[in-house]
């Protein structure tokens, strides 16, 4: 298993359960450390995000932070799934699905994320082995 330092940051719904489930699902299956994590809640998010001004709506979206570039919804999804290694790479298969149609799936589920898969009155804590993968 090779460790190298993150080079790519997710930032994501703090109290989202889906969000915060997502993010445990990577973590476990980074072997290659390659991302680290911010809840869009907390000041290192704010911070990071002072860089992309353009940006409104933040909550609504998973964001992926790389090489300068910020990536979200979809395609944030999808370069993460690219980025996990060999058994996830079908998940980028999804960028054959057209743009539109693709960002309709991902906000319709978005929108109604609290109330299939709940949220928690206070941002994800990470435990204390997670703690080094969070800004």
């Amino acid at each position: 298993m090779i460790k190298t330092e993150p080079t790519a940051i997710i930032l994501f719904d703090g109290i989202c359960l889906l969000c915060s489930s997502t993010v445990r699902f990577i973590m476990k299956n980074d072997s290659k450390n390659r991302f680290a994590f911010a809840s869009l809640q907390s000041d290192a998010a704010k911070e990071i995000l002072l860089q992309f001004p353009a940006k409104k709506n933040i909550l609504e979206s998973l964001i992926l932070i790389e090489d300068g570039n910020l990536y979200e919804s979809s395609a944030a999804v999808l370069r993460i799934g690219k980025k996990l290694g060999w058994k996830f790479k079908w998940i980028y298969l999804a960028h054959l699905i057209p743009f539109k149609l693709r960002e309709r799936l991902y906000f319709w589920i978005a929108r109604n994320r609290y109330r299939w898969f709940g949220k928690r009155a206070s941002c994800y804590l990470p435990s204390e082995k997670e703690k080094s993968k969070f800004l």
